[in-house]
C-alpha cells in the first residue's frame, strides 16, 4: 500500500507533469516572471472559473485579507467581526492595520461563524465582517450579507479553504465562494484543493472601483509606473505559480469530486459510531473538503491520534488553540468561557487524511484500524 499522506502533492504532480513542465518553461522562454504573461492568464481563466468580474492576483492568501482591509479604507480601532474559530491570518490582518478584531463563535456543526453571534457583536464602530469558510463549507451568506447590509457593512470572504464551493440563494442564485460578498481572499498554498508550488494568493470582486483600488495597493500604490496615488505594499503572484495554476485549475473539479468521494467514504464507514461525530453539511451549500474535521466524543484525542499514527496515518488537529486564547490576543479583552463553542472545538476536532490521490486500499486501511481502536 502507498505511504499515507495528509497531502500527496507528488502523486498529483506524475499525472499533469508533462503540463506543468511545459507551462514552467514558457515562461522561463518568455522571461516574463512578473506581471503579464501566464499571470494574466491564469487571473482570466479564474475569472472565467469563478463567475466573478475581478481576479487580483497577489502574494499569498494573508496579503489578500490585509490589502481588502486596505482597500476599505478603514480608520484606526475601527471595528472588524471574524471568527474565533480559525488560522490567525485573518485577526493577523486586522492586527496589523491597527483595527481592532472583535471575535464571534461558530456553529458547532458547521464550524463557520454563526450569524447570530455576529448579530450581538455589531456595534456603531463596526465596519466590516470576515466570515471564514473554514474546512470548504460556505458560511450561511444569505443571512450574513443581508445582516451587514442592514448595517452598512463590508463583507470581506476568506475563502482561503472553500475555492469551488458553490452557495445556493433563496433566489435562485449560484454563487461561487469568495464571489458574493465586497471582496473575497484565496490563497493558492500548496496543500490547497487549488494549490501552487510555493506561496500565492488573490482577491476576488464584482465591484470594479474597489478591484481598481486593490491593483493599486498591492502595487505599492501605483497605477501608472513610478506615480503613486496611496501607500500600497508589493504584493504580486509570480509568474510560474502562474503557470502551476493555470494547469492545475482545468482539474479543480476533477480534484473537488475526489474529495468529495473520500468524503462519502468516511461517512459510510463512520455512520452511527458512537465516538465520531461526522461533519455537517448545509443544504444550501456544497462542500470542497480542503479538510475532513470529524469530533471525538468521549476519546482522548492525543492518544488516539498516536495509535494511529503508529499505525502509519497521519491526523491533523485544525486548530488546537482558539484565537481568543493565542498568546498574540492576550491583550484583546477575551477570556477563557468567552466563546464555549470554539474552545470546546479545539479541544474535540481532528482532521482525517483527504485529498485527491487517495484510494480504495488505503481508505480501507484507515476505516479499519479507526474502527478497530479501542477509544478511551
Amino acid at each position: 500500500m502507498k505511504k499515507i499522506e495528509m497531502a500527496d502533492l507528488r502523486s498529483q504532480y506524475q499525472k499533469i507533469k508533462h503540463e506543468i513542465d511545459a507551462n514552467i518553461q514558457e515562461v522561463i522562454d518568455s522571461s516574463i516572471f512578473l506581471k503579464g504573461g501566464k499571470v494574466t492568464e491564469f487571473q482570466r481563466d479564474l475569472e472565467q472559473y469563478l463567475g466573478v468580474r475581478n481576479v487580483i492576483p497577489v502574494a499569498n492568501g494573508t496579503d489578500a485579507l490585509t490589502v481588502s482591509l486596505m482597500a476599505l479604507g478603514l480608520q484606526a480601532d475601527d471595528e472588524v467581526i471574524t471568527s474565533a474559530f480559525s488560522f490567525i491570518a485573518t485577526a493577523e490582518a486586522i492586527v496589523l492595520l491597527g483595527l481592532k478584531p472583535v471575535f464571534a463563535d461558530v456553529d458547532a456543526d458547521t464550524f463557520n461563524i454563526s450569524i447570530n453571534a455576529v448579530s450581538q457583536a455589531i456595534t456603531p464602530r463596526t465596519k466590516a465582517i470576515i466570515p471564514v469558510h473554514l474546512y470548504g463549507q460556505n458560511s450561511e451568506m444569505e443571512e450574513l450579507l443581508s445582516l451587514a447590509k442592514r448595517h452598512n457593512i463590508s463583507v470581506i470572504e476568506d475563502a482561503c479553504q472553500s475555492i469551488g464551493a458553490v452557495y445556493s440563494f433563496s433566489d435562485g442564485r449560484k454563487l461561487q465562494s469568495g464571489c458574493m460578498g465586497d471582496m473575497g481572499c484565496m490563497s493558492f498554498f500548496p496543500s490547497k484543493n487549488l494549490g501552487c508550488y510555493g506561496d500565492g494568493g488573490a482577491i476576488f470582486t464584482n465591484n470594479d472601483e474597489l478591484a481598481a483600488r486593490v491593483r493599486s495597493i498591492a502595487n505599492h500604490g501605483s497605477i501608472r509606473q513610478y506615480y503613486h496615488d496611496r501607500i500600497g505594499v508589493n504584493s504580486r503572484l509570480d509568474a510560474i505559480q502562474a503557470a502551476i495554476l493555470q494547469v492545475k485549475l482545468k482539474y479543480l473539479d476533477t480534484y473537488i469530486t475526489a474529495r468529495r468521494q473520500v468524503a462519502d467514504f468516511y461517512n459510510n464507514a463512520f455512520a452511527g459510531n458512537e465516538h465520531i461525530i461526522l461533519p455537517a453539511r448545509l443544504e444550501n451549500s456544497t462542500h470542497v473538503f480542503n479538510q475532513f474535521t470529524i469530533k471525538l466524543q468521549n476519546v482522548n484525542r492525543e492518544n488516539f491520534r498516536q495509535k494511529l499514527l503508529e499505525q502509519g496515518i497521519p491526523t491533523m488537529i485544525y486548530y488546537p488553540v482558539p484565537l481568543h486564547l493565542q498568546k498574540a490576543f492576550q491583550n484583546s479583552g477575551y477570556t477563557a468561557g468567552d466563546f464555549p463553542v470554539s474552545e470546546k472545538l479545539s479541544e474535540t476536532v481532528l482532521s482525517l487524511p483527504i485529498h485527491s490521490e487517495m484510494d480504495n486500499e488505503q481508505l480501507e486501511y484507515i476505516a479499519e484500524k479507526i474502527l478497530n481502536l479501542q477509544f478511551f
